[in-house]
């Protein structure tokens, strides 16, 4: 670290990751970034499944395809893999030892598969009492599909998360639809993070560490948020509603005389604004529209009148004028116009990391911004293999095999 740069802040914090895919390596991809030296764990014959899941690859220096999928380096930058196998009596020697000097372990492997191996919880705990160890699977430890594998697709419809995306049934294209990130793994990444640092909060004041029980369904089924509410107070089940937003109105796409702009209106103020801007002023006397209550009675309604008056103008109008009055409006961007946006340019969303065979390769960024720290890319998802000594040596000195 240079006398100008801010720490880490989970520097010297050590992770021993045995996960493969995405909701695992999204978890200690965060604490890599964070500062936490993670070792990958990655089976000698092909490692994590995800450098196979191309296209598109990732070119080297001279312009020839390699074997890395552009998946796998979404989700293993910042981390040192190592080539252990736990077939093996000595590699599952490694793990433990390797454990006994970690902070943190995580794994994605069915229920009980690490145990017999001899490498569960309570195994790992007894070498390491203040280790935090990370299960992730489908369905938890416990329950009548526990047993079972999870997949995000599955997830996704078994957590009702695609019951309340897509159009309506009835309308063209309607029926259920699958969000177009796996984000049942991405947020079980995230809230993986979240358990971990609190234990580690716990163990700071205790000593001890935990066997930490995190399930792809548990996530989805905990992010259902204000539609679950919806279905607690109400008693109506939630539906598919396609742009129409459940609870507010006008909340939806409105066309243009070039394509189309979101009009997101959260309370009567930014109404009465947008009434004036879109030429409709009278509009929030009408007994149909003067609270949320109401638009959202009179919702088809009221996107008519707007969308008369929006289709009579560009969409750089709205996105203009809106916005200056105080009223949330933005285009609809596909994934390239994305990162052409100005705003997520002056955010850093899209950097250079160094890949040991293809130079600085570009790379979706961090979030998270710091006061007092930052995020450091030290380096793109590693070769197979590439850190296996480096990093064994490194953890255990010349104990190192």
């Amino acid at each position: 670290m240079t006398e100008t740069a801010k720490p880490a802040p989970l520097d010297g914090l050590k992770v021993l990751d045995l996960t493969r895919v995405l909701a695992g390596p999204w978890c200690t991809q965060l604490l890599a970034d964070l500062g936490a030296d993670v070792i990958k764990v990655e089976n000698p014959e092909g490692g994590d499944d995800t450098r196979g899941w191309g296209p598109p690859w990732l070119k080297d220096a001279e312009g020839n395809e390699t074997q890395e999928a552009a998946y796998y380096l979404s989700a293993n930058r910042n981390k040192r893999s190592a080539c252990i196998d736990l077939k093996t009596e000595a590699g599952r020697e490694t793990i433990r030892r390797l454990a006994a000097k970690a902070d943190v372990f995580v794994e994605n492997f069915k229920v009980g598969g690490l145990a017999k191996m001899g490498l569960g919880p309570d195994d790992l705990r007894a070498l390491n009492p203040g280790l935090v160890y990370l299960s992730i699977t489908g369905f938890g430890q416990t329950g009548p599909k526990a047993s079972e594998p999870g997949y995000d697709y599955l997830i996704q419809a078994l957590g009702g998360i695609m019951s309340i995306t897509g159009q309506p049934d009835g309308e063209p294209g309607g029926g259920p639809t699958r969000v177009g990130v796996a984000i049942s793994d991405v947020t079980t990444g995230l809230y993986s993070v979240i358990a971990i640092l609190a234990a580690l909060r716990q163990r700071d004041a205790t000593g001890e560490g935990q066997h930490i029980d995190m399930a792809l369904l548990d996530v989805t089924v905990g992010w259902l948020a204000n539609q679950a509410a919806n279905y607690f107070i109400g008693g109506t089940v939630p539906t598919r509603t396609g742009a129409w937003h459940p609870n507010l109105a006008p909340y939806q796409p409105f066309p243009c005389t070039d394509g189309d702009v979101i009009i997101a209106v959260g309370n009567n103020r930014q109404f009465r604004a947008m009434c004036e801007v879109v030429g409709l002023p009278g509009l929030p006397e009408d007994p149909r529209f003067r609270d949320v209550r109401d638009r959202n009675a009179n919702r088809a309604a009221l996107a008519e009148l707007i969308s008369e008056r929006t289709r009579l103008a560009p969409r750089e109008r709205w996105l203009t004028a809106l916005p200056a009055a105080g009223v949330p409006c933005s285009g609809l961007n596909t994934i390239d116009k994305v990162f052409e946006e100005p705003q997520v340019q002056a955010r850093g969303m899209k950097i250079e990391v160094p890949h040991s065979t293809a130079g600085p390769i570009p790379n979706l960024a961090n979030p998270i911004k710091f006061s007092g720290s930052e995020i450091r890319y030290r380096r793109a998802a590693p070769l197979l293999g590439e850190h296996t000594e480096e990093a064994i040596r490194d953890w255990l000195g010349e104990d190192a095999p």
